[in-house]
């Protein structure tokens, strides 16, 4: 998320004023310390920035090396 906010010139309150999203919500996705996700965040982000899923997040395996 923090690459698309750097790319609009956006900042977390003009997204938080926009999608109605929680800005706290969205500056523990920005800095990455979030534990679980909301769907519907997701969709409205996802709506926001004109993006897919894969656009707003990267997988980084735990480091046991398993995926499940």
């Amino acid at each position: 998320m923090a690459f698309l906010l750097a790319e609009k010139k956006l900042k977390i309150a003009d997204v938080s004023r926009d999608t109605g999203l929680n800005r706290s919500t969205l500056t523990a996705m920005y800095y990455e310390t979030t534990q679980r996700i909301d769907l519907e965040s997701v969709n409205a982000l996802c709506r926001y920035f004109g993006c897919k899923v894969e656009d707003l997040f990267v997988y980084v395996p735990d480091g046991d090396g398993r995926t499940d």
